[in-house]
């Protein structure tokens, strides 16, 4: 379920159904073949489902030391029957359940003994090779056979986090203690100084700066997305460690679990105007082919067999104002409206058409006021009825008349403070007495070459992107060696591209949002420094452009083949592949896959913008409104919230004739969004007394973002703040670094500047 989960469904990601590509379809067969190989000269006439743990482990145990050869080929063919354990040795399986049981099983076993370590090693010799680094440059064309080896350590790694990340209820007791080890393990720096997801970021910028284009960035991506997502914790941690966060800082509890609300949020369908329905009605009288209001309207969480999506014809791709709102209105031709409405009944009898209009029983989220918008409010009620100001003061309202001092009762009432008000104001603090306070941040593990590494593969892999001479290569662990030459072949590897693409652009969205989330957690500034690097990068644009296409048929796209995905395809029979099946996809009316990946780039579309004036006006500037309006179309709360998140903040600034033709949306931003008492989003009355001075606004945060960063991680502190050491015995044995130089001129020195100086030795006894 999408807006309850930060992953996608249990089988595609542990058991790898995204890991692999439809092209390395053969090498399932080949990994077993190799592990036979070996295991028949190891267990005659047995299975390995057959065997006690203590002689599981002693074969593991095995293959860890033919790991150590030097020759490549058989340290490949020891990678290989490895990872056929870690798939769960489907040979002896009948059934996926029991691959998913043998999967888990083979995996703590490797775990255990020590497996991923010895990987770590071979991944690090393969990301140094640079025989291989500089061969692959200089091929006109990378293919699959290219990137053999990194992919098969990479396949035993992903399937090692993921399945010990994802905690079952009958796990066992050392499971869990495994689980927790190995977490440690991973977001320590025990891998050659630095945590195993930074090994995964060079491999990263390393591709996008062309020095190694056969990496394979699919499996890479969906790695590091899943030792990030291991070792700090989902969205549902997050939660938790917010709450903890603002018990710690005396902050009251938050006024609602948002992972609650959205679960519970439905798509909207906005109440029908007076005027609305009375023309309904007299347009049944007239017998005219008219559209009639949902009566029932699921999320796409509820959907299974039923699709909604038959309602959005032709029509609706055009920019009528209140048209390109059909999916928010949940209205449907009377064609369709069995797919997703009851059979109306009778038109009833002309009665008071406020008795039709359904008002909601409550809005989703509590009201919230910040402190800065009290003390505006009191500043111009102040200027308005006394003349003059009090500063910050929100406490005194001496002199004011009744109303206002109930309206400062309710603001104050709703009032919150976030951590992330509470860190700016501690900095500020630093700043004015750097000496009288001691905060401890975590490092971040991201900068500002990673950022535009990510942003490069995102713009690569969009489906709006078009193929350019100097793009970087995303599809060299998709591409066979052989080119098809049948059209079964072509449309099989079409679906395949597609499909790396698309899980390319889920595994950077949610690893992105996620980064996000905890920098902003952890630190505003640490945050608000990737947001820079990301907005510098022209990160808005682009989602903006990754909107920009038809939405619906990204949403309900079929680049899946179903019988070829792991474990399906090596438990079951393969039927005869045709174009007729390929064309018809699988029997997903959705594809979860794009719909997370929407979700996740509006989110981060939504941090990068809320509370930047800037930022906001560059959602105007890119006309981003059409875009947006056009993603509402899509019958699913999560990603309707967002989509009217990104609307609210710039319907000031879309004037008043968007506002009048567009009101059907503005309702749905007041049922659906937050409100911010005080916030005029609706009216726009106050845009002109705020000029858009982008660099001002951005070069006050960088200013603020620098002063932190100095503080906290430069090496040369400033001198003035750095204690003095009195003790000589402490000062004498400090290690002083000298110039290579140094012992050439030291006797000229001691020359000149010792020996050859007088001393006044009595001056020193003498008082000054």
């Amino acid at each position: 379920m999408v807006t309850a989960h930060d992953t996608d469904e249990l089988t595609a990601e542990e058991t790898g159904t995204e890991l692999y590509s439809y092209t390395e379809e053969p090498e399932f067969a080949l990994n077993r073949d190799y592990f036979e190989e070996d295991f028949r000269s190891h267990a005659r006439d047995r299975r390995w489902i057959e065997l006690t743990v203590e002689e599981q482990r002693s074969y593991v145990m095995r293959l860890l030391d033919a790991l150590e050869v030097t020759d490549r080929d058989k340290r490949l063919k020891v990678a290989r029957a490895i990872l056929y354990l870690a798939q769960g040795v489907f040979d002896d399986c009948d059934t996926e359940v029991d691959v998913l049981h043998w999967s888990r099983h083979n995996v703590f076993l490797l775990y255990d003994m020590g497996i991923f370590t010895a990987l770590l090693e071979l991944l690090s010799m393969e990301i140094d090779n640079n025989q291989a680094c500089s061969s692959a440059v200089r091929k006109p064309a990378i293919s699959l056979a290219d990137s053999t080896e990194l992919r098969v350590l990479l396949s035993i790694m992903y399937l090692i986090v993921e399945t010990i990340r994802v905690q079952t209820e009958d796990d066992r007791p050392e499971w869990r203690a495994s689980r927790e080890v190995f977490k440690n393990e991973l977001g320590s720096p025990l891998y050659n100084g630095e945590p195993f997801a930074l090994l995964l970021f060079t491999m990263v910028t390393k591709f996008c700066s062309m020095n190694a284009p056969h990496f394979p960035m699919k499996k890479v991506l969906l790695l590091l997305w899943k030792t990030i997502l291991f070792t700090v914790g989902g969205f549902q941690e997050l939660q938790e460690m917010k709450v903890r966060g603002r018990e710690r800082l005396n902050l009251p509890p938050l006024p609602e679990d948002s992972i609650k609300v959205v679960r519970a949020m439905r798509a909207a369908s906005p109440p029908a105007s007076a005027m609305e329905l009375i023309e309904q009605q007299q347009q049944q009288k007239r017998g005219r082919r008219s559209r009639r209001p949902l009566v029932k309207q699921d999320s796409l969480d509820t959907y299974n067999e039923r699709d909604p999506f038959k309602n959005d014809d032709a029509r609706d791709e055009e920019e009528d104002p209140e048209d390109t709102d059909s999916g928010i209105e949940g209205e449907v031709d009377p064609l369709d409206r069995d797919v997703i409405i009851q059979p109306p009944p009778p038109p009833p009898p002309l009665r008071p058409p406020t008795e039709r209009v359904n008002f909601p029983k409550g809005l989703p989220w509590a009201p919230k006021v910040r402190e800065k918008d009290i003390e505006h409010f009191l500043e111009t009620s102040r200027n308005k009825f006394i003349g003059f100001t009090l500063g910050n003061d929100t406490d005194t309202l001496v002199g004011l008349p009744r109303p206002i001092h109930e309206s400062v009762k309710t603001l104050k009432q709703h009032k919150y403070v976030s951590i992330a008000e509470v860190q700016i104001k501690k900095e500020d603090e630093l700043q004015q007495c750097p000496m009288s306070l001691v905060s401890h941040v975590t490092v971040t593990i991201m900068n500002s070459r990673d950022t535009i590494a990510l942003l490069k593969l995102l713009l690569a892999a969009a489906p709006t992107s078009k193929a350019k001479t100097d793009s970087i290569n995303i599809l060299a662990d998709v591409l066979p060696e052989e080119m098809p030459i049948t059209v079964l072949q072509s449309m099989k590897l079409g679906i395949d591209v597609n499909r790396h693409k698309e899980i390319i652009v889920k595994a950077i969205s949610a690893l992105l949002l996620l980064l996000l989330k905890h920098f902003k957690l952890n630190h505003i500034y640490q945050f608000e420094i990737v947001s820079q690097h990301l907005v510098f990068a022209n990160c808005i644009p682009l989602i903006l452009k990754f909107f920009n296409q038809n939405i619906m048929s990204y949403i309900s796209a079929k680049n899946s083949i179903c019988v070829l995905d792991f474990p399906h395809c090596v438990v079951h029979e393969m039927p005869e592949l045709t174009a007729e099946s390929l064309e018809a996809g699988d029997s997903n009316q959705f594809c979860w896959r794009n719909l997370f990946s929407c979700i996740n780039l509006l989110r981060i579309l939504n941090k990068l913008t809320k509370w930047k004036h800037s930022r906001t006006m560059m959602l105007v500037v890119f006309k981003s409104a059409p875009i947006l309006k056009r993603a509402l179309k899509v019958k699913q709360a999560m990603m309707q919230l967002y989509v009217l998140k990104l609307l609210k903040i710039q319907t000031k600034y879309l004037g008043r004739q968007w506002r009048k033709s567009n009101m059907k949306t503005m309702s749905a931003i007041y049922q659906k969004v937050r409100h911010r008492l005080n916030d005029d989003w609706a009216y726009g009355n106050d845009i002109d007394a705020r000029p858009w001075d982008f660099q001002a606004e951005e070069c006050a945060l960088r200013e603020s973002i620098e002063k932190f960063n100095s503080r906290r991680y430069d090496r040369n502190k400033n001198g003035d703040f750095v204690p003095v050491d009195n003790c000589l015995q402490s000062v004498l044995g400090q290690r002083v670094e000298l110039p290579e130089d140094f012992h050439y001129s030291y006797e000229m020195w001691l020359e000149r500047e010792v020996f050859s100086q007088p001393i006044q030795w009595e001056g020193l006894l003498q008082n000054p």
